[in-house]
């Protein structure tokens, strides 16, 4: 710094003799850069989206199966045995064993993953776009020709026993596993962890069997973008996955019963000392015409670092590090979410201000100036999620799984610039009602319950 100079603070550089340095204006937004998508579903039942997207030489591409139980309810065992078909479903074919497999992608600088939940098996991944063929080729024959050895089998099963086992001793983990039961009950989508000893029982011939119920085409989606030709991508993937057959189509998973009101349950934890705030209620399909309104709404509320209350429990309490509220989309609709971890001896307090905040939303809707901050984030943000192709291949799965397509995504900032205060004052007062919620907390019940049933709408559950 030169001398006779002294250093000026954030405020002061942002002040004129005038007063506060004017802000410039926003800018018109701009339109999303998105591709058209070509579709067509080959004779197999597998329907393959493809897009241009030249920015790098790369290419990805998600596969999404499908993968329903068709049990009712939630079955443990299968839960396990999918789990073992993911982790070992890359270790070999008739054709290649597991190093085969990774030099052929290598190859082309590429990688696979899989990942199974209730409702899908998904295998996604890149390669350089002129390697496409060797992808589909590797993709083709694990599809198809996976052999999940016994011994492949026995080691995936026993490192994914102890990562589970790892897993299931977090609190964040046995927050969830009950705030699913709390929402959906016994139906299967609340199986989304099997248990370490549900794994060890899995067989070689069980995972096989698996193979030839889940790994099917008819109804499962195939999206590529990247730098290639749409047209010469679908045809090269025909000739490479034509041949995959199934003897029965991909299974759906139901829609799961709506959440209901009610009091929260509460999860003891001996010893813990956080407690787990997980509220819900059922939220809005992309669908619904106050969708767009209600994204707006929820950011006000929680679902983002400016939020109503994050600005309570965090800034101004210091009770959390962080609170977020957001949907997760199910079949048939979709479910709103708010989680925060605090500590035991603030959990009541943590809690009151999260009712006040969600009573608040209904007694004092949300003013002009948040609807704008949250509009502009929402538009940022989407911009910014859809610029890789990664991002982009991702998006068009899951909007393709949910029966829409690129121009729902497309017109996304159009409706989030239309959409007016009144409209997101109306699905905050709607949506965000304390009375709608239920959910759980899990935390030491010796310290936490006292407070927590003097506080009332809460009921002891069971425990750990």
């Amino acid at each position: 710094m030169s001398a006779g100079r002294t250093h000026r603070s954030a405020e002061e550089i942002g002040r004129t003799e005038r007063g506060p340095r004017p802000l410039p204006a926003l800018g018109r937004t701009k339109e999303v850069p998105l591709p058209d998508v070509l579709t067509e579903t080959l004779p197999n039942g597998l329907t393959v989206l493809a897009a241009r997207r030249p920015g790098v030489p790369l290419v990805e591409t998600v596969l999404r199966i499908p993968a329903a139980s068709p049990e009712p309810v939630a079955d443990a065992a299968r839960t396990a045995g999918t789990e073992v078909l993911a982790e070992t479903i890359l270790t070999g074919t008739a054709g290649r064993d597991r190093i085969g497999i990774d030099d052929a992608l290598a190859s082309v600088g590429g990688e696979l993953g899989v990942a199974v939940d209730p409702e899908y098996l998904q295998a996604g991944g890149s390669a350089l776009a002129t390697g496409l063929p060797t992808v589909l080729d590797v993709l083709a024959d694990v599809l198809t020709a996976a052999t999940h050895s016994d011994v492949e089998v026995a080691r995936e099963r026993s490192r994914l026993a102890e990562r589970i086992a790892v897993a299931r001793a977090q609190p964040r983990t046995v927050a969830r596993e009950a705030l699913m039961r709390r929402r959906f009950g016994d139906h299967p989508i609340v199986s989304e962890m099997p248990t370490a000893e549900a794994v060890a029982a899995v067989t070689p011939e069980r995972v096989r069997e698996l193979h030839a119920d889940v790994v099917v085409p008819d109804g499962a989606s195939l999206v590529l973008v990247g730098d290639i030709d749409p047209e010469a991508a679908i045809a090269e993937v025909a000739r490479r996955l034509g041949g995959w057959t199934g003897d029965h189509p991909a299974r759906w998973l139901s829609a799961p019963p709506v959440p209901q009101a009610g009091d929260l349950e509460l999860v003891h934890r001996p010893g813990s000392v956080q407690s787990q705030l997980r509220l819900t209620a059922p939220g809005l399909d992309r669908t619904d015409e106050r969708y767009t309104a209600f994204q707006l709404a929820n950011l006000v509320f929680g679902g983002y670092f400016s939020s109503r209350w994050m600005e309570n429990v965090r800034e101004d309490k210091g009770y959390t590090y962080g609170a977020h509220s957001g949907q997760e989309f199910v079949p048939g609709g979709a479910v709103l979410g708010l989680d925060a971890d605090v500590a035991s001896d603030v959990t009541a307090a943590a809690l009151l201000e999260t009712r006040y905040e969600l009573g608040r939303m209904v007694a004092v809707p949300p003013t002009e100036q948040e609807v704008t901050s949250a509009r502009r984030y929402a538009i940022g943000s989407l911009l910014i999620s859809l610029d890789s192709q990664s991002a982009l291949a991702g998006t068009l799965s899951a909007l393709h799984a949910a029966g829409l397509d690129v121009d729902w995504l497309r017109d996304r900032p159009r409706r989030l610039e239309a959409v007016t205060v009144d409209e997101v004052a109306a699905a905050a007062t709607a949506l965000f009602a304390p009375t709608r919620f239920t959910g759980v907390v899990v935390g030491d019940a010796d310290v936490v319950g006292p407070p927590l049933a003097a506080l009332g709408g809460v009921v002891r559950g069971g425990g750990r």
